[in-house]
C-alpha cells in the first residue's frame, strides 16, 4: 500500500482557495505528491503507512466537499444543484426587493419579510456555512466565511428589530437573502464558465468512451474500448473511432489523426503500421493487434499529462495563492474597523454602520485571485493541444518568457529525418549482402532516424539474414552488437576526416569494414521558424553531434549563426548551460543523445517521433512535424501569461477599489453581493477569450 498513487473525484471546490484547504490538509497528514484541481474535480496523492484511503475520504468530506465513486456516472440530487437553488432562493427573495417599490402594505410587515426570508437563509447556511466553519477548521478561510458573516449579520439585526418591534429602520431581510441569491448567481456563471477551461481535457476523454469490435475464432462481439486487453484482435472500419492503441495486422486503410496532432489531413495507414486510439478511421477497413491499452494508451498518457499540467503552478500564481489566503482575516478585519469608526468615530446610525461593515464583507473577492491563474493556465494548454502542442506543466508557460536563445539539434529536428542511402563502400571481402543484413539487424534495435531510414531502404535488399545475441546504444555514439557466432559489432559516426562523404563507418571486431554515405534533407518550415524567431530577437542556435562540415551546410542554409558541431551528450549539457547563464534557453531535440540537454534547459521541447526517452525528458512535446509549431507554442504561453496577469491586475484592482468604497458608504451590500458575483466571471471571461483569440 506504501506510496500508491490514489485518485478521488471530490465535488464542491469551486475556486482556488477550496483547492488550498484540501492541499493543506493532505500535506498536514503527511501525504506526498498531492495534486489538487478544482475545476476538473481531481484530487492526487501518493499514500503513506500511517494514513489509509478511508481516512483521507472522511478528512476531505469533513471539509465540506464530496468524495464520488465515478465522475462520468456522478448526477447530483435535485436540491444539490446551485441553479435548483438559485431558482427557489430568487422566488423568495423577490417579494423582499418588490416590498420597496410596491404599494401592498403586507410586504412591508416584518413577520411577512421574516418568512420569505427564513428559506433563503436556510439555504445559504446549508451552501455557505459548511464550507466557511470547514475553512476555518482547516486554517484557509474562504469566501464563504465573509458571506455569511454578511448574510448572518443582517438576519440577526433584523431579527432583533422584529423581535423588539424596532421598525422598518432595522429591517434588512431583502439584504440578507439578496446577498446569498446574487452569490449564488454567481457561483452558477462561475461553475459554468470553469466547466469551459477544462473542456479541452474533457474532448480527449470522450475519445475513450467508445465500442469496439473483438474479433475472436471468427465472431464479431461488441465491447466497451475500457475490456479491451493487450493482444485482442479488433475490427475497425470506415468511420470507426479506433478504440486502443495497436498495429495494423490486415487491411488499409486513411486515418484522421487531428485530436492528437492538430494536422487536418488523414495519414495513410498500411500492414505493421500503428494506430492510436482515439483517432478516426476515414476510409477503409483494418484489423488490429491491440498493443497498449488503458493507463498506458498514448491518449491516456496525454489525458494525464494535461491534467498534471493544469494543476502545476507557475511562480506567478504564488502570489495571488499567498494574498488569497491571508485575504479574508483581513477583510473581517476592515470590516470590523469600518463598523467601529464608522458607528463610533464618525458618529453615524448603528444601521448605517452595520450596513457598511456588511458590504465590506460581501464585496470582498479571494476567489478572483484565487481563479486568475489556473483558469488562463487550463485554457491556455488546452488551445496549445488542440493545436498539437502538448505542455507537461503549467509553469513552463511562465518558463517561456523572454526567452533569449532556442537550440536546435540537427538530425531529425531541423532536417527530415528522412536520410538517403547515398553509398556503401565495402572495405574487405565481406559480401556487400553479408554488410546489408549486419546494418539492417542492428539498426532495427535503434529509434535514431537515421536507423529508421537505414532499415527501410536495405531491409528489402537484405537477402543475408544476420542474428544478434545482444544489442546495446550508447548515447552520442553508435550501436554495439554481437551475432550469434561471437562477432561483435560497432556501427557509429565516422572517424574518417578526409572523406567526410561517409556519415557512419561499420566496425566488426574493432577492424572497419564498410563506410555508409548518406544525406538527408532540410525541414519545410525551418527557414521560416528561423527567421521568425529572429524577427522576436531571439538568437538560434545549432547544436549537433554530426560532422562539422555537414552541420555548417544547415546553418548557412536556414542562416543560423552560432554552431556547435561534433558535440557528445555530456558536452552538449555543458554547453546548454553557458547558454542558461546568458539567458532562458530552450532546447528542441528528438534523439537519445539529446534528453541531457533537454532536461537541462530551461524548457526542452521534443519532437512526437522522437525516442521516448526524448519525450520523457522534455516539457513540451510537438505532437505534429511542422516545426512552426513551436511558434504557436511560443505565442499560447505569451498570450497566457498575458491573460494571468490581466486576471491578476482586475483581481487585485477590484478589491483595491471596491472595500474603500464600501467601507465610505458608496456601495449597498446588495450592489456590493452583485460586483462580488461577477468578479469572478470578468476573470474567468477574460481567460475563455485565449480559446478564441488571435496569437498573431
Amino acid at each position: 500500500m506504501a506510496n500508491e498513487l490514489v485518485e478521488l473525484n471530490v465535488t464542491g471546490m469551486h475556486c482556488n482557495n477550496c483547492a488550498i484547504s484540501v492541499h493543506k490538509l493532505l500535506e498536514k497528514k503527511g501525504l506526498q505528491n498531492v495534486l489538487v484541481n478544482f475545476a476538473s474535480e481531481e484530487v492526487k496523492f501518493s499514500t503513506n503507512e500511517q494514513v489509509t484511503v478511508p481516512e483521507v475520504i472522511a478528512a476531505i468530506e469533513g471539509l465540506g466537499y464530496h468524495v464520488i465513486e465515478d465522475a462520468t456516472n456522478h448526477h447530483e440530487k435535485f436540491y444539490q444543484k446551485v441553479d435548483n437553488k438559485l431558482i427557489f432562493c430568487a422566488i423568495f427573495t423577490a417579494p423582499l426587493l418588490l416590498h420597496m417599490v410596491l404599494p401592498w402594505h403586507w410586504l412591508h410587515h416584518s413577520t411577512i419579510q421574516l418568512a420569505f426570508c427564513i428559506p433563503v437563509f436556510i439555504v445559504g447556511c446549508l451552501h455557505f456555512g459548511k464550507s466557511a466553519i470547514n475553512s476555518l477548521r482547516g486554517g484557509v478561510p474562504n469566501m464563504d466565511v465573509l458571506i455569511m458573516i454578511g448574510s448572518t449579520a443582517a438576519f440577526v439585526y433584523s431579527l432583533v428589530g422584529t423581535i423588539q418591534n424596532l421598525g422598518e429602520n432595522y429591517l434588512f431581510y431583502e439584504t440578507c437573502a439578496t446577498i446569498i441569491t446574487l452569490v449564488l448567481l454567481g457561483n452558477l456563471f462561475e461553475k459554468r464558465s470553469v466547466t469551459q477551461t477544462t473542456s479541452a481535457v474533457k474532448d480527449l476523454v470522450k475519445f475513450q468512451q467508445v465500442d469496439a469490435r473483438r474479433v475472436i475464432d471468427g465472431e464479431v462481439e461488441v465491447i466497451h474500448a475500457t475490456d479491451v486487453k493487450s493482444g485482442d484482435i479488433l475490427l475497425i472500419n470506415t468511420g470507426d473511432k479506433i478504440p486502443v492503441d495497436g498495429d495494423i495486422i490486415d487491411g488499409d486503410a486513411s486515418v484522421d489523426e487531428s485530436m492528437l496532432t492538430g494536422e487536418s489531413l488523414p495519414v495513410d495507414k498500411k500492414k505493421y503500421d500503428s494506430v492510436i486510439g482515439g483517432t478516426i478511421l476515414q476510409s477503409g477497413s483494418i484489423r488490429i493487434v491491440a498493443t497498449k491499452v488503458g493507463s498506458h494508451s498514448v491518449l491516456a498518457q496525454i489525458i494525464d499529462l494535461m491534467k498534471r499540467a493544469q494543476a502545476a503552478k507557475p511562480p506567478i500564481q504564488k502570489l495571488g495563492d499567498k494574498v488569497a489566503g491571508i485575504f479574508v482575516p483581513v477583510v473581517i478585519l476592515i470590516s470590523l474597523l469600518t463598523f467601529g469608526i464608522t458607528y463610533y468615530a464618525v458618529g453615524t446610525s448603528m444601521q448605517t454602520a452595520l450596513m457598511n461593515a456588511i458590504a465590506v464583507l460581501v464585496i470582498s473577492c479571494p476567489c478572483a485571485m484565487g481563479l486568475a491563474t489556473p483558469t488562463a493556465v487550463m485554457v491556455g494548454l488546452g488551445r496549445a493541444a488542440k493545436g498539437g502542442v502538448l505542455i507537461k506543466g503549467g509553469d513552463t508557460i511562465e518558463a517561456v518568457a523572454n526567452t533569449k536563445y532556442v537550440v536546435f539539434d540537427k538530425t531529425g529536428t531541423l532536417t527530415t529525418g528522412k536520410f538517403k542511402l547515398q553509398d556503401i563502400n565495402v572495405l574487405d571481402e565481406t559480401p556487400i549482402e553479408k554488410i546489408r543484413g549486419v546494418i539492417t539487424a542492428i539498426e532495427e534495435r535503434s529509434n535514431h532516424p537515421i536507423a529508421k531510414s537505414l532499415v527501410e531502404q536495405l531491409k528489402p535488399l537484405a537477402k543475408e539474414k544476420v542474428i544478434l545475441k545482444t544489442v546495446s546504444e550508447e548515447k552520442g555514439l553508435g550501436m554495439r552488437a554481437m551475432d550469434s557466432d561471437g562477432n561483435n559489432y560497432f556501427l557509429g559516426a565516422s572517424k574518417d576526416k578526409i572523406d567526410t562523404a561517409f556519415n557512419l563507418s561499420l566496425y566488426k571486431n574493432q577492424q572497419p569494414v564498410a563506410r555508409i554515405a548518406i544525406n538527408d534533407d532540410i525541414k519545410p518550415g525551418a527557414a521560416n521558424l528561423i527567421s521568425e524567431l529572429k524577427k522576436l530577437g531571439i538568437k538560434p542556435v545549432l547544436l549537433s553531434g554530426d560532422k562539422t562540415d555537414r552541420c555548417q551546410t544547415v546553418a548557412q542554409a536556414l542562416g543560423i549563426e552560432k554552431v556547435h558541431a561534433e558535440k557528445l551528450p555530456d558536452e552538449k549539457l555543458s554547453i546548454i548551460d553557458v547558454y542558461k547563464q546568458k539567458g532562458k534557453t530552450i532546447m528542441i531535440g528528438d534523439g537519445i543523445n539529446d534528453a541531457p540537454a533537454l532536461t537541462k534547459a530551461d524548457v526542452g521541447v521534443s519532437m512526437n517521433d522522437a525516442s521516448q526517452i526524448a519525450i520523457q525528458s522534455a516539457r513540451v512535446i510537438l505532437l505534429n512535424t511542422d516545426l512552426n509549431s513551436l511558434l504557436f507554442f511560443m505565442r499560447v504561453s505569451k498570450h497566457t501569461l498575458i491573460t494571468i496577469k490581466q486576471n491578476l491586475f482586475w483581481a487585485f484592482a477590484y478589491n483595491v477599489v471596491a472595500i474603500p468604497l464600501a467601507a465610505c458608504g458608496f456601495m449597498s451590500p446588495m450592489l456590493g453581493a452583485f460586483t462580488m458575483a461577477f468578479s469572478d466571471v470578468v476573470v474567468i471571461g477574460n481567460s475563455l477569450r485565449l480559446k478564441v483569440k488571435n496569437l498573431r
